[in-house]
């Protein structure tokens, strides 16, 4: 099977609920909304996975790259319930799952695209390497920095991003959408090459 003729599942990890909207653990919705806005696609709730999920093609014509865009309805810790669900309705491999989440182990403003490695914490992370029963799947991680002082980690996560965040913060889902569209369109390696040398450097 090559690449154009593969189905993807690009998922925005988040809460569901308009009081989680705008917290730095809700990015992957916010980036999930985009690339479905970008594509001219709809979410609809799934009848069989707790998800609502929007079908679209990169590019045009039928051999154009298929992709499924998901936004698990169940809270963080339990994503990986949806996710399988979704990969076994579409018969996507762990290899064709793109998670796209925040990272407190990268600075707010830095963006990475891996495949595999630990959870680094990360319910929903976690979740997803439980119920796909591996950790070989893709990620894009979106940087949000340590918690300022003594703040707990999963109250800084549960919180709106800071005013002076927010003023970048636009751009950034742009360009993490644009890393999910290159992985699919020219594969990790290509997107890593275009995109990691451009953005700037953890100094701790």
């Amino acid at each position: 099977m090559t690449q154009e003729a593969m189905t993807w599942l690009a998922v925005g990890l988040g809460n569901p609920g308009r009081e989680y909207e705008n917290h730095r653990h809700n990015v992957g919705f916010h980036v999930a909304d985009l690339l479905a806005a970008r594509t001219g696609s709809r979410f609809g709730r799934h009848r069989r996975a707790k998800a609502e999920v929007a079908e679209a093609r990169l590019g045009v014509g039928l051999d154009a790259p298929r992709i499924v865009i998901a936004k698990p309805q169940t809270f963080m810790n339990l994503s990986g319930g949806a996710v399988a669900s979704l990969c076994s309705f579409y018969k996507i491999f762990p290899a064709q799952v793109i998670a796209v989440h925040d990272e407190l182990d990268l600075p707010y403003g830095q963006l990475r695209a891996k495949l595999g490695g630990g959870e680094n914490g990360h319910n929903g992370l976690r979740s997803m390497t439980q119920s796909l029963s591996t950790r070989d799947y893709l990620r894009v991680r979106f940087g949000i920095g340590r918690p300022p002082g003594r703040q707990d980690p999963a109250d800084f996560v549960l919180s709106d991003f800071s005013s002076t965040e927010r003023k970048d913060l636009e751009f950034l889902v742009d360009r993490a959408t644009d890393m999910v569209s290159a992985i699919v369109t020219h594969g990790l390696e290509w997107t890593q090459n275009a995109y990691h040398a451009a953005q700037p450097h953890s100094t701790g």
